[in-house]
C-alpha cells in the first residue's frame, strides 16, 4: 500500500518541530497493510507505505476529552490472543482495558443513522461499486502463511522495549512494550506489512508496528510506530501517521474472533481502497493519496452498508459483521484493495462463513457525513 507520501521541506520542518515537542511528552505511531485471500488465492494488494491512526497513544497525564460511562456489553469474553498473565491478577484489573477504544470515541459510535455524504455515489464508484466485500483475515496459514493481523496480549507488567525508525520524525520515539516474542503479520519470515499489534492490559496501551523486525533482548526495528492509550481520545499530532496511511490505529478496527463468538462487534473496522485523495478527514490525521482527484475517497472517510441490506440469511460469522458494518461502518484506513477489511489471526474462524461476505458489493455501501460528531480538531471524541 502507499502510506507515505513524499515530504515537502515545509512538511519535514514542521514534523522536526513537533517532534522536539513530542519527545518531551512521550507520544507515538505506526503503519499499515492489506493481507492475502482466504479463499486460498493470494489479493492484488500493494505493500504498505507510511502509517497512520486516530486516538493517539499519548501520556496518561495529558488532558483528554472525558469518556462517557462504559455501556454494558455482552459477558466478558475469554482473549483468543496468547496471554502472559500473572498469577492471582484481580480479574477487574484485567477487564478495565478489554474495550479498545473509550465509549465516546468516535470508534464506538453508531453509524446508521448519519446523513449520506453528498459524494457518496462517487467515492463508491472510485473504490469499486461492482467488487465484493473481502474478508482480510481467517484460519490459515494460507499460502503457507498466518492470514490476518494478529494481536499479542500482555496482562503483566513488562520491560520497556528499545525501538528504531526508518520514519521517526512521525514515529512515537518510547514507551513500547513489545515481547521478543510478539507475533508478526504474515509470521516472522512473511513479507507485506509485517505488523506487530500488543495489547497491554496491565498499562492500558496499545503498541503498533508496520515494517517490525525483531532485534537483540527486546529491541525492535520498524518503518514507523505508534502508542495508543486505550482510555483516551487524544488524536496523533495533525500529519502524522501511525502504523496506518491514515494515521489511526489498527486495533480498534479489527474484527475480533472473540466479539464475533458472543454475536456483537460494538465499534467501527478497518478497510482499505485501491486509491485515495492527498487529503484526510477527521478523525484521520495523515493522508497518502497519489493524486489530488476529489473524485477519490479521502482517508478516514466512512462508509456503512445499506440499512437495506438483508443480512439474515448470511452465516453466523459473517452476519455479525456485516450487522457491525451496518450500525457502526468502516473507515477507510489505507490504500490497498478494494473493500477489505481487516480481522485477527485465529485458526477458529470458519473461512467459509467468512467468504459469504464475498455475497456483498461496493453497490451495497454508502459513505456517510459525520462532521456533525466532531468535538475538536486533536479529540477523537464523539458528541
Amino acid at each position: 500500500m502507499t502510506h507515505r507520501k513524499p515530504p515537502t521541506r515545509r512538511h519535514l520542518l514542521a514534523s522536526s518541530a513537533i517532534l522536539g515537542a513530542v519527545m518531551v511528552s512521550g507520544y507515538l505511531a505506526c503503519a499499515n497493510a492489506t493481507e492475502p485471500d482466504p479463499s486460498g488465492h493470494q489479493a492484488g494488494a500493494t505493500r504498505s507505505a507510511r502509517p497512520s491512526f486516530g486516538p493517539s497513544a499519548f501520556p496518561s497525564d495529558v488532558a483528554v476529552a472525558p469518556s462517557a460511562p462504559a455501556r454494558p456489553r455482552t459477558a466478558a469474553h475469554p482473549s483468543s490472543e496468547p496471554s502472559r498473565k500473572s498469577p492471582g491478577r484481580a480479574a477487574t484489573a484485567q477487564q478495565s482495558c478489554d474495550e479498545v477504544a473509550p465509549a465516546s470515541s468516535i470508534w464506538r459510535t453508531p453509524a446508521d443513522q448519519l446523513p449520506r455524504h453528498a459524494r457518496s455515489d462517487t467515492y463508491v464508484q472510485a473504490i469499486g461499486a461492482a467488487k465484493p466485500l473481502h474478508p482480510d483475515f481467517g484460519s490459515g496459514p494460507i499460502d503457507g502463511k498466518p492470514f490476518g493481523i494478529p494481536v499479542t496480549t500482555l496482562d503483566s507488567p513488562a520491560p520497556e522495549s528499545e525501538v528504531t525508525f526508518d520514519y521517526a520524525d512521525e514515529s512515537d520515539p518510547a514507551g513500547y512494550r513489545i515481547p521478543s516474542d510478539a507475533r508478526i503479520e504474515n509470521g516472522p519470515h512473511g513479507d507485506g506489512d509485517r505488523h506487530v499489534v500488543v495489547l497491554d492490559r496491565h498499562r492500558c496501551r496499545s503498541y503498533e508496528l508496520y515494517d517490525a523486525t525483531p532485534a537483540a533482548g527486546h529491541s525492535w526495528h520498524a518503518g514507523s510506530g505508534a502508542v495508543f492509550d486505550l482510555r483516551s481520545n487524544a488524536l496523533r499530532p495533525e500529519g502524522w501517521t501511525s502504523a496506518d496511511a491514515a494515521g489511526l490505529p489498527i486495533l480498534p478496527g479489527l474484527v475480533r474472533y472473540v466479539e464475533v463468538a458472543a454475536g456483537e462487534i460494538d465499534h467501527a473496522l478497518r478497510i482499505t481502497v485501491p486509491r485515495s485523495d492527498t487529503s484526510h478527514l477527521w478523525p484521520a490525521r495523515h493522508d497518502a493519496g497519489s493524486a489530488t482527484d476529489d473524485s477519490l475517497p479521502p482517508m478516514g472517510l466512512r462508509l456503512r452498508l445499506k440499512s437495506s441490506v438483508h443480512t439474515a440469511a448470511l452465516p453466523p460469522q459473517a452476519r455479525v459483521i456485516a450487522k457491525a458494518l451496518q450500525r457502526y461502518g468502516a473507515f477507510v484506513a489505507d490504500n490497498g484493495s478494494s473493500w477489505f477489511v481487516s480481522g485477527d489471526e485465529d485458526k477458529r474462524w470458519d473461512n467459509d462463513q467468512l467468504n459469504a461476505l464475498k455475497r456483498l458489493r461496493g453497490e451495497d455501501f454508502e459513505a456517510v457525513d459525520e462532521a456533525s460528531l466532531k468535538v475538536g480538531d486533536s479529540s477523537g471524541a464523539a458528541r
